[in-house]
């Protein structure tokens, strides 16, 4: 099998022709010239050139196949990059005329990032502008329109006949459970205890209601912090554990979970576990989703 070609190894193959080339023909012109020691090249002259143009191509590959190495690491790094991950930096190993070039690449990788982390935040805060809207407007305009709607039943009930009052207290109780839902609905898209109370209660009372609302066991260790992270931070453990407990609850057919949140110096783990069938493609006794942040 042979080895697959390399940029490096083409580009040496071919400055090492092109420069074999001259030494030979350097060689050629040395031994034929008039300006030689001898007049006509003797048989004892033959060995020492021959010597002579071996330990210069032997150097000159030796030399090059050292000074272009750092292309293989680089053309290997441009393999590797995946723009959502983050990609290793090409180790810059003093290679001289390649020091700028490796440069350029790291300071590009650098770039990319630093656009991801920007634009994934970017993304991020719209999202939640755009909760916190639908949320307002649900509370405010469709809210307040259920409680007034709840009202004008109530009189209703109180001033109909006995013949229909059944059927509009059935009402009432629906609309009444409209309006819970909506509630509810507007509390998960704006956590107002996230803002409040910190990530410790909203995990705890995201939990609660995950527990009361699924029937699934969840079995919790939330570490207590001493101070609050970033609320980028919070936001982002908070919304992964929230949908990572929505996916458990539509597709796991879990009977038990199992939610854990460490906090170090500068770093915060969520790891969230179940013990359902997983996805169709895992076929697994268990899923599970972790995060690590960094607390900066």
């Amino acid at each position: 099998m042979s080895r697959r070609a390399t940029p490096a190894g083409a580009l040496f193959r071919r400055v090492f022709l092109i420069n074999g080339l001259i030494f030979v023909l350097g060689t050629l012109i040395l031994a034929l010239s008039p300006a030689t020691v001898s007049a006509r090249i003797k048989l004892t002259e033959i060995p020492v050139l021959v010597i002579g143009l071996a330990v210069m191509l032997t150097a000159n590959a030796l030399l090059l196949r050292s000074s272009l190495a750092p292309l293989d690491r680089l053309a290997a790094s441009m393999r590797r990059v995946d723009p959502p991950k983050r990609s290793d930096r090409v180790e810059d190993r003093g290679t001289g005329d390649l020091h700028h070039l490796i440069a350029s690449f790291n300071a590009m990788l650098d770039r990319l990032e630093t656009e991801r982390t920007t634009a994934s935040a970017s993304a991020l805060a719209a999202q939640e502008n755009e909760r916190q809207r639908i949320a307002r407007e649900l509370h405010d305009e469709i809210g307040q329109i259920l409680t007034v709607a709840l009202l004008m039943l109530k009189r209703a009930v109180d001033r109909s006949p006995v013949e229909i009052r059944g059927e509009l207290a059935d009402t009432q109780e629906a609309v009444r459970a409209g309006l819970d839902e909506v509630r509810s609905i507007a509390r998960r898209l704006r956590p107002d205890a996230l803002e409040d109370l910190g990530l410790h209660s909203a995990l705890n009372a995201l939990c609660s209601e995950f527990a009361q609302a699924s029937g699934i066991v969840v079995v919790k260790h939330i570490a207590t912090q001493s101070d609050r992270v970033g609320s980028d931070v919070e936001l982002v453990c908070y919304r992964i554990a929230q949908e990572s407990l929505t996916n458990v609850a539509r597709h796991a057919r879990a009977s038990k979970v199992w939610l854990d949140l460490h906090v170090t110096a500068d770093q915060l783990t969520l790891r969230i576990a179940d013990d359902g069938c997983g996805g169709s493609l895992a076929r697994v006794r268990a899923s599970t989703a972790c995060a690590n942040v960094r607390c900066w």
